[in-house]
């Protein structure tokens, strides 16, 4: 062997040391991971858009700045049968109760923008029967408005309502019909299935569209209390005040 080819042979095990070594090196150290509850949370973003904005497919609601109270009875009820979505069950059923209260005091928290409103076309008649059954309600058939319990914003009231605008008209159905036919479920006494025992599929229809016809005001956030008692028990907003106890 000449003495170029020794040179060779060894500068190319010198490379192949060197190569080992770094992968060693990488095997040894992994890549640090963030421990933190945004980095944890990214699980939920996949389906519910980044930050928990909502999905871009009208199926998966914003999540974003929604009541702590309300999201975190929300993760107990996938977990605990109220609500049936396998995939939301699967993905929280072995976190505990503590875990739960900290993803949803996290989304709960954040305060980002909606996106730019788009507007939703229907018949007027069928738009002013929504805007009676959200502002108003119907005393003939014993339904309340549901800015009685949303606040006159529809913005949500703290710690356990919801707010009513910025969601697609396809979740306001799914919702509704969910509740209508006993999919969806919450705390005894569970106030929106009786609201929606009384209202028909055009009574659903008319109310899910006028709602996502409206623009999410500027001030999103929800209301601190509501001006006067709730029209009717609702199991969620005692619900909230119970003590939390880890599973």
């Amino acid at each position: 062997m000449t003495r170029a080819a020794r040179v060779s042979r060894r500068s190319l095990c010198a490379s192949l040391l060197a190569l080992l070594g770094a992968v060693a090196s990488a095997v040894a150290a992994p890549p640090k991971v963030e421990d933190t509850i945004a980095q944890r949370v990214q699980a939920c973003t996949e389906c519910h858009g980044q930050s928990g904005r909502a999905a871009s497919d009208g199926y998966y609601p914003r999540i974003a700045g929604k009541p702590a109270g309300y999201l975190y009875n929300q993760l107990l009820n996938f977990r605990d049968g109220r609500r049936r979505y396998a995939l939301m069950t699967t993905l929280i059923d072995p976190l505990s109760d503590d875990y739960l209260r900290e993803i949803a005091d996290y989304f709960g928290a954040l305060d980002l923008p909606y996106p730019p409103h788009q507007p939703v076309t229907a018949p007027a008649d069928v738009l002013q029967r929504g805007e009676q059954l959200v502002l108003r309600g119907d005393a003939a058939r014993q339904l309340p408005s549901c800015v009685q319990c949303h606040g006159q914003a529809m913005t949500g009231v703290a710690p356990a309502i919801p707010g009513l605008l910025g969601l697609p008209v396809d979740y306001l159905i799914g919702q509704l019909g969910a509740w209508k036919i006993g999919n969806r479920r919450a705390a005894t006494p569970d106030c929106m299935a009786q609201i929606v025992q009384r209202m028909g599929p055009q009574d659903i229809g008319a109310a899910a569209r006028w709602l996502a016809a409206q623009p999410v005001p500027a001030q999103s956030k929800p209301a601190s209390a509501l001006p006067q008692a709730l029209p009717i028990p609702c199991g969620v907003v005692v619900q909230v005040s119970k003590p939390v106890a880890s599973k």
